[in-house]
This record gives structure tokens, sequence and C-alpha cells, in this order.
């Protein structure tokens, strides 16, 4: 598998400020954020599966325009993926006639999107890849994906907080390589990230030490303003698995 990371900041504010969205090999998406919008329209149509974490708008502002613009290059219907909780909320508030036409009920080709609800410990298998629900904790219904090509796995966090359940399915992944977790915000805003459902370093040292497998770890979804003092309270920690600042456009294979 091949994942190249389109967008992984908590905010915008200029072409290297992309929110949330990972590219599968070149059918799968996770989550939706404005990281969507850098790939060209024939590489957005040939997105077949898009798996979101929640409902958040950063994670899945782009979904509504990439959906549009490919409803008419498409021969079968893309698939979302999310918890029925999050289903019903892009249902309810975007995907509603009023802020964006619902195009589960529309068909140019074929219909041009369908739902899939897909609950924690479930896992779907497309073309010899497997991708599982893992739990998160956050302020709205969220999961978070193991990506598992056979060969190795890559486990991405979405938005979550302190989390034991979490670290319990992680550690039972024998054949983790890498793992993408949450660090929205700095130290000295510790009260907001619990407040929030986010971590901070602090937290997320905390949290790694529940890790009991080995595993190479990046840090995503940092505040814009706080990009520069997170990554200097990650760096030379000393910890046992020395966090990196995850890059867009950053690719890993497994």
């Amino acid at each position: 598998m091949k994942v190249r990371v389109l967008g992984c900041s908590g905010g915008i504010g200029g072409r290297e400020l992309r929110t949330t969205s990972l590219l599968v090999d070149d059918d799968i998406l996770i989550d939706a954020g404005t990281g969507l919008a850098e790939i060209p329209l024939a590489e957005l149509a040939a997105i077949d599966h898009v798996f979101i974490t929640h409902s958040h708008f950063d994670h899945i502002v782009a979904l509504p325009l990439m959906i549009d613009s490919v409803a008419d290059l498409r021969d079968s219907p893309v698939t979302v993926h999310a918890t029925a909780a999050t289903i019903g909320s892009i249902r309810e508030h975007i995907f509603n006639w009023d802020i964006w036409p619902d195009f589960s009920e529309i068909a140019c080709k074929c219909r041009v999107m369908v739902y899939e609800p897909i609950r924690v410990g479930q896992r779907v298998r497309l073309n010899g890849r497997e991708i599982a629900a893992l739990p998160a904790e956050h302020t709205a219904s969220s999961i978070g994906y193991r990506l598992d090509s056979g060969e190795a796995s890559l486990v991405f966090t979405g938005d979550t907080t302190v989390n034991d359940p979490f670290w319990r399915e992680v550690n039972r992944i024998a054949n983790l390589r890498y793992l993408i977790v949450e660090t929205a915000f700095s130290n000295r805003d510790e009260t907001l990230a619990l407040s929030s459902k986010h971590l901070c370093p602090r937290l997320l040292f905390a949290e790694l030490e529940k890790l009991k497998v080995s595993t190479e770890v990046f840090v995503s979804h940092l505040k814009p303003g706080r990009i520069d003092v997170i990554a200097e309270e990650i760096d030379g920690s000393g910890r046992r698995f020395n966090p990196r600042v995850l890059r867009n456009d950053q690719v890993f294979e497994f």
C-alpha cells in the first residue's frame, strides 16, 4: 500500500497548511480535508472509497465539492464509509439540498454516492487490502483507521484524546510500521486540549507509554499558530518513540 499525505494540518493559512486528507494507493481516501483540493480532476475521479473519521468540517470540507466534480465522470458510485452517527450528521447538515445537493439521490451515468456504515472493530477488505475501524475519543462520533497491506500496517488515530481502548487494539497489531497520532495543541493549551478532546505533547507522551509494539510515530493536526511550539516540545524529548511532525506530500509505502 502507498499512502500520500495530501493534508495534515489542524487549520489553513497557506499552501503548506492543508487539513486532513490521506490518499491510499489511487482509489481510497481517508478524510476529505482541504488537502484534497491539491490533486487533479482525473485523480479525484479515480477515488472509489472515502473513509471518514468524523464529521468535523476540517475533515469533510472537500467531500461535497469532490462528489460534485466527479459525478459525471464515474461509472460506479463513490462509497462513503463512516459511523452511522457521522453519516447522519453529513446527511442532515451537508448533503441536505440546502447546503449542498443530496448526491446519494442523484444519478448521472450511475448513482453518484452511497453511504456504508462502519463500526469500531469492523474490517473492510478491498482488493487484498484491509481497513479496520479503531476506537477514538472526541467531541463528535469518531473512529481511527488501521490500513493493513498484509505485509505491514499504518494506523491513523483521527482526532482523539486520552483513549485506553485505542491502545489495547494497537498493541495487538504485530505488523505495525507507522503510527500517525493527532497532537493539536501545545502544552500551554493543555486545558483546551482536554476540553476539546485533543492531545498536546504532554498528553501524547503519556499515551505513548501505553504502546507496547515498535513503530515509527508521526504527529498531525497541529494548530497553525502553534506549529513551531508543538514541534519544539516534541523534538529532543528523549522519549523512546521520538515522534516526528507529519508533513504534506509525505509518502508511506508498506
